[in-house]
């Protein structure tokens, strides 16, 4: 399967983390920045509806307790979707959001997939955030079927805390 393609370009390691405005599950507003002062892992990905996406998210919840970082999901799920998969599946540890309406993580982030039968919606990515909104570590996922490196992305975000 070929490596996804994006809007582009991603953000990198190493510098700022642009705007990321989104819509919590309960349909409040809420951005990025709103976690200032905190590190944050942030996992992007197509849709709580696909296998994949749902094991990473009951993994991130799961392993959230250990980790003393705040983690946040991207996906275009309208938050109604989000807060029938979150409440279906006991996701308490990691803020569901969506990114439906302003599109920051599609179109700054450069998250959105451009090919293919899920073309619109967001690209496997895990980034992990520090304290002061610079980006310290990146994984985009070779194929969308694939999990995430759990184990590295919790190293990164251990690292900073």
């Amino acid at each position: 399967m070929p490596q996804p393609a994006f809007h582009g370009p991603l953000p990198s390691v190493g510098t700022t983390a642009p705007t990321l405005r989104y819509v919590k599950a309960d349909r409040h507003e809420a951005s990025l920045q709103d976690h200032m002062g905190q590190v944050v892992v942030l996992i992007a990905f197509p849709s709580v509806d696909t296998s994949t996406c749902a094991l990473e998210m009951r993994t991130f919840n799961q392993r959230a307790t250990e980790l003393g970082a705040r983690v946040l999901s991207i996906s275009m799920d309208l938050p109604f979707a989000l807060k029938r998969f979150c409440a279906a599946e006991g996701i308490a540890n990691v803020e569901a959001g969506s990114d439906f309406r302003y599109h920051d993580a599609a179109h700054v982030w450069g998250a959105a997939l451009t090919e293919g039968a899920l073309a619109g919606t967001l690209g496997r990515i895990t980034w992990v955030i520090d304290q002061e909104g610079v980006i310290r570590y990146q994984e985009v996922a070779p194929e969308l079927g694939a999990e995430p490196d759990y184990e590295a992305a919790l190293h990164a975000a251990k690292a900073l805390l």
